[in-house]
């Protein structure tokens, strides 16, 4: 058989592309930033009212964060770090005075989530029954319209939130199973989570992960030199003396998860990301000075900073990685 043929084949089969291993070698010149797009959002506060302490809320009484200026310090950041490609804004702000319902009918009180907060033993299985939600706030209807793109949950510490999990027709893994019973809803859509306990680098962080999934998928046919996200992602531990930006975990010089304040120097070429899409430039010398010295917020920032985000495509895959990130439906399934 003709290797061009086989090469064929495999394609149509899915198994790789003919220009997979080809080198990434674009022509020189100058590449104009994609317009910005706006995106709505439906923002969701449980927060309930403690009756037995005055009447005030569990937020209030825990002193944890207030979601509308940790939903604003995330949309800045994501702004910031998309070079302004990437704008949401809040379409509406819902705060429920109460506790989600869990995936086996189990809902806390007042009473039984401030025992589990003290004796730290919480109701297991923690997972919320998310298509509750899903038909409480008529969320499908509401993406089908065009009224909101997608849902911020905001909870307490064991709401039961994944970081993130996408729904609708076509729906995949990011960093969750994708949501069955959504699949009539014509639009793909993610429902992030998060915990008002913490803060926005957490929320980086959970946006970290979305990223992830989702341009491993756009990714997963490509392979070689041309999978410009496996080499985005490298690191040295993993690939010595190769480090380029690493991931959401592993910083180019993590010797373990979460080793954000590592001096260590290793070389890498993180730079080169900065001036994509011109990847030839040497290593460089770095440290977890480069990223915050060991601040979450600040190396999440820093790495999604390094994403490609000018016109042009390689492989029918855009070089503004942030397109497929903030809009599922822009990925071939």
């Amino acid at each position: 058989m003709p290797n061009w043929l086989g090469q064929l084949q495999r394609w149509f089969a899915g198994e790789n592309h003919p220009l997979d291993n080809q080198p990434f070698n674009p022509p020189p010149g100058d590449y104009p930033a994609p317009a910005p797009i706006r995106r709505k959002v439906l923002m969701i506060t449980h927060n309930p009212t403690l009756r037995s302490k005055g009447g005030i809320t569990l937020k209030q009484h825990f002193r944890w964060n207030d979601t509308e200026s940790l939903a604003k310090g995330y949309i800045d950041d994501v702004r910031w770090c998309s070079y302004g490609y990437a704008n949401y804004e809040i379409a509406e702000h819902i705060v429920v005075d109460g506790y989600p319902v869990k995936n086996d009918g189990f809902r806390y009180d007042e009473s039984s989530y401030l025992d589990a907060w003290r004796t730290r033993k919480f109701h297991d299985p923690d997972g919320v029954d998310y298509m509750a939600l899903v038909r409480e706030f008529d969320m499908m209807r509401r993406i089908e319209r065009g009224d909101i793109d997608e849902v911020w949950l905001f909870g307490h510490p064991y709401g039961g939130y994944y970081e993130s999990i996408m729904c609708g027709r076509g729906a995949f893994w990011c960093n969750a199973p994708p949501l069955q019973g959504t699949q009539s809803c014509e639009r793909r859509f993610v429902i992030m989570g998060f915990n008002f306990e913490r803060g926005v680098g957490e929320m980086l962080e959970d946006l970290g992960h979305r990223a992830e999934s989702i341009l491993y998928k756009v990714f997963e046919r490509v392979h070689g030199d041309a999978n410009l996200f496996e080499r985005f992602t490298r690191y040295d531990l993993k690939y010595p003396g190769q480090a380029e930006c690493g991931n959401v975990h592993f910083a180019p010089n993590s010797l373990r998860d979460y080793d954000w304040g590592n001096m260590r120097p290793v070389p890498a070429r993180c730079d080169n990301w900065l001036r994509f899409p011109d990847l030839t430039g040497e290593p460089r010398i770095v440290t977890a000075s480069d990223w915050g010295g060991g601040d979450i917020r600040e190396h999440h920032k820093w790495w999604f900073r390094h994403f490609p985000h000018i016109e042009g495509s390689t492989n029918s895959i855009a070089w503004n990685w942030w397109e497929y990130v903030i809009d599922p439906n822009r990925v071939q399934v």
